[in-house]
């Protein structure tokens, strides 16, 4: 193994929480109260522009998804500009942990660039992380492999030199379609995702180093 491309939102930072309080803002104007299971279970982990897509449907929505797709991504920005998304617990050790053996560090998710640049810029990361894919530099985001592919691609690697670390099971379609071993740490709003296709599962990102990572 050489390489080990993480997913952003909800593996490395803890940003779900955030986005659920601001897709929450930007439909209240429609008189729709969001829930967390309609979160969880329809949004978490997709893409914006899929995620408006499906609330355009599924509230029946007087507005275009591309319209609300843009109000979701503008409070987004103004929430980056203020400063990076937390990381989640034990993130900072395991990226330096996976760069001392030696591995090729990638982030590859269906978010935003401006999103991945920020954590990046404000942990200083740029040294360790070679490669990043976001949801702007592919045709067709998670679930679909696209996103992978191209990581791989760029990194001149075949899909068994690398392993991917997701926290949804979309996120874990799009490595396994990719060809990719994944393994899953779920979050509280991915907790009840379909995770069979995994290679392992773990609580928390701690315990896949001490599992997977040190013993290389």
């Amino acid at each position: 193994m050489k390489a080990i491309l993480f997913d952003h939102d909800g593996t490395l930072i803890n940003s779900e929480a955030v986005h659920f309080t601001l897709w929450q803002q930007v439909l209240r104007p429609f008189q729709v109260e969001l829930t967390e299971q309609y979160y969880n279970d329809v949004m978490a982990g997709i893409p914006v522009p899929q995620n408006a897509i499906d609330a355009v449907r599924d509230f029946t929505l007087p507005i275009s998804a591309e319209e609300l797709a843009e109000s979701k991504q503008l409070l987004t920005k103004e929430h980056l500009l203020k400063g990076p998304f937390p990381l989640m617990p034990g993130a900072d050790d395991t990226l330096k942990r996976c760069k001392d053996k030696g591995l090729r560090l990638a982030i590859v998710t269906g978010g935003s660039r401006l999103s991945v640049m920020r954590t990046m810029e404000c942990y200083g990361y740029q040294d360790i992380i070679e490669c990043v894919v976001a949801v702007e530099d592919v045709e067709r985001s998670k679930p679909a492999p696209d996103c992978y592919l191209k990581a791989l691609n760029e990194m001149g690697l075949s899909a068994s030199e690398a392993m991917a670390v997701e926290d949804t099971e979309h996120g874990l379609k799009a490595a396994v379609a990719a060809g990719l071993r994944c393994v899953a740490i779920p979050t509280a709003q991915s907790e009840t995702h379909d995770f069979s296709a995994a290679s392992a599962q773990y609580s928390n990102l701690s315990d896949w180093v001490r599992a997977e990572i040190d013993c290389l």
